[in-house]
């Protein structure tokens, strides 16, 4: 697979861009609200919110303080592996729900495979390593089936019409496939807000200085974060 034409790994990539997921999720929120109640919609929502805190706290972390796991090559959650591992198996849930239970189940599962696609992209594009891709799909994956265990006996056929469903979902894909939200440059901010610093950890310098560090310096634990501040550079807006 990683031999496919660099331009196909890009398009796989984009639908897990918060562009098209996020207003996706919200999508799926107004459906359930309509068709059955506000807490299910909000629970989708919370879900969905706990994924997203976590992406953002890991790369919180690394960007303001570089903390990361250097052995795994981790810096951070993929925000599109997430997002496309949480988001689309839900949505085929709710496409399905007038299906029999074997069919919803595939379908989850095709979702999640195709989320899984999204994560493999990240990695082939060099946007992440494969810890973050995996770990992203994981606690994306988490949400998804933690939300449709719960909505599994909460949804009975019939009270939402298939074809304006899949009809909204479908325009919303086509028409947001492509946008680019600079979510990147927004935690970057955060970031560097939050820690105090001048400049973000990025992952070149911080596998250099660990790979050069020398044996005096835990006794100096300030040094490495004072040269990185000096050297590092903004990460680009190619998101998370």
């Amino acid at each position: 697979m990683s031999h496919l034409p660099s331009h196909l790994w890009y398009l796989i990539t984009n639908f897990g861009g918060a562009g098209l997921t996020l207003p996706l999720a919200f999508a799926i929120a107004l459906w359930l609200a309509v068709g059955y109640s506000w807490r299910l919609a909000a629970g989708w929502l919370f879900l969905l919110g706990v994924a997203v805190a976590l992406v953002t706290a890991t790369k919180i972390a690394f960007l303001g303080w570089g903390i990361g796991v250097r052995v795994w090559d981790f810096t951070g959650l993929s925000g599109h592996a997430m997002f496309a591992t949480a988001v689309f198996p839900v949505a085929a849930f709710l496409v399905l729900l007038s299906a029999p239970p074997a069919v919803r189940i595939a379908g989850v599962v095709l979702a999640l495979l195709g989320g899984a696609a999204v994560g493999l992209s990240r990695v082939i594009i060099e946007a992440h390593s494969p810890s973050e891709a995996i770990t992203g799909c994981i606690v994306g994956a988490l949400a998804a089936l933690v939300f449709v265990r719960i909505a599994w006996n909460a949804t009975p056929p019939g009270r939402l019409p298939v074809a304006p469903v899949v009809l909204s979902l479908m325009i919303l894909m086509l028409g947001l496939h492509k946008l680019h939200l600079p979510t990147q440059r927004w935690v970057t901010h955060i970031a560097l807000k939050v820690s105090g610093h001048d400049r973000p950890y990025v992952r070149a310098r911080w596998k250099v200085l660990h790979d050069n560090k020398t044996p005096a310096s835990p006794a100096s634990p300030v040094a490495p974060l004072q040269k990185t501040r000096n050297v590092a550079v903004p990460l680009p807006d190619s998101d998370a």
